[in-house]
């Protein structure tokens, strides 16, 4: 049940097995059923989320009812509403399962002890902040300029199973066009 989150932590850094086993000592495993919210909009979020199996994605409304996605987390990643996790202040976004989901559960409590003491854990964290910050400014600088087909050819180069295992409606909603958009580029490709 750990295997993944020791496959992930041992390609990053150089951690022995009792510290493998001290870092999985502290996560718990969830199942969460398709289209389960894991943290709701005015909800503080308290965890961090390795994903065994399943995606998880990060979303708000717009002010006209339509969702919008931030973030899509995939098998082998983490995922959190990170401002909350951080900040311990309303989420302001929804953290949900989109498929039937194993997930390993860390609370913001031990998640920064760890942060604090193991500085194999502390590299990782790092890392994925690192990697959250320049995807997300690719995306935003990218998005920026682009049209339909480029967003759609971008979500192809950076995120090969992003629409292979989503929805037109959540795909689109992530890359910021129509669903109906959606289908007819991806139709002539």
């Amino acid at each position: 049940m750990f295997s993944l989150l020791k496959t992930f932590i041992t390609e990053r850094s150089e951690a022995s097995e009792a510290t493998l086993n001290l870092i999985c000592s502290h996560f718990k495993i969830v199942k969460a059923k398709r289209n389960e919210i894991l943290v709701g909009f005015d909800e503080v979020c308290n965890g961090y989320y390795f994903i065994n199996e399943g995606c998880l994605r990060l979303f708000t409304y717009s002010d006209d009812g339509n969702p919008i996605t931030r973030y899509f987390g995939f098998k082998g990643g983490f995922c959190t509403a990170l401002p909350s996790f951080i900040q311990q202040k309303s989420a302001q976004e929804y953290l949900q399962a989109i498929e039937k989901s194993e997930l390993l559960y860390i609370n913001h409590k031990h998640f920064f002890q760890l942060v604090d003491s193991v500085p194999q854990f502390a590299m990782i964290y790092r890392e994925i902040l690192e990697q959250g910050f320049i995807n997300a400014q690719k995306r935003i600088y990218g998005f920026q300029g682009f049209d339909a087909l480029q967003k759609v050819r971008w979500a192809i180069e950076f995120q090969p199973d992003f629409l292979m295992r989503l929805s037109n409606k959540m795909a689109a909603s992530y890359l910021g066009i129509s669903p109906s958009t959606l289908s007819r580029i991806k139709a002539k490709m």
